[in-house]
């Protein structure tokens, strides 16, 4: 539901950083001109992306928040590379594990250039910073999974990298058996519960 998307707390310090992780990593295709988001959630991002000069539309089941396209992750209503690059951020854990294959599959479908996924990643995060004159800032994550837990970091969501059974390995794996190209993944530093996958085709 659409207020679920603005309500107190939902829009924390985290969750505006992970917004401009999704934009950075979309504009890293220079020649990109249009994105399908699946799962728009309040439209922050799809808006900026817009106003920054990208034919950017949406998919989502619940048609409260007024998606271009009412469908599942696993199912969109769209042509064959209809889509330079599609984003999925944090979307494809609120399916069954069992699902991942397909929904990848209907993302290379769709996108004729690369696509951008972001997960939950669950664990302890160690994140180190320093800045000295004329250089910018630096920064290095250590990641601890939390391999021994099976409970998800919320009720909606079914599986989350980091926890038993669910390695960042494995997930690379299934990306690279899809017909992905991992060109980039990363954690950022002001974001440490996500995982980024920047991909090609």
């Amino acid at each position: 539901m659409t207020q679920n998307y603005i309500k107190p707390g939902y829009i924390t310090k985290d969750r505006w950083n992970n917004y401009w992780y999704q934009i950075d990593s979309l504009k890293r295709f220079r020649n990109a001109k249009t994105v399908l988001e699946i799962g728009p959630g309040n439209k922050v991002v799809n808006d900026m992306l817009k106003k920054l000069g990208f034919l950017a539309k949406s998919v989502d089941v619940d048609k409260s928040v007024s998606p271009d396209y009412i469908a599942s992750a696993e199912k969109i209503p769209v042509d064959d590379k209809s889509y330079d690059l599609v984003l999925a951020a944090e979307i494809i854990e609120h399916l069954p594990f069992e699902k991942v294959d397909e929904v990848l599959e209907e993302i290379k479908r769709i996108a004729k250039t690369g696509a951008v996924i972001s997960l939950p990643h669950s664990g302890y995060t160690l994140s180190l910073g320093f800045k000295v004159p004329l250089i910018k800032w630096k920064f290095g994550i250590l990641k601890i999974p939390h391999f021994w837990r099976r409970k998800t970091s919320t009720e909606e969501h079914f599986w989350e990298l980091g926890l038993r059974n669910y390695p960042v390995r494995k997930f690379k794996k299934i990306l690279k058996k899809a017909g992905f190209k991992i060109i980039n993944n990363f954690i950022g530093h002001d974001d440490p519960s996500h995982i980024f996958f920047v991909l090609e085709l």
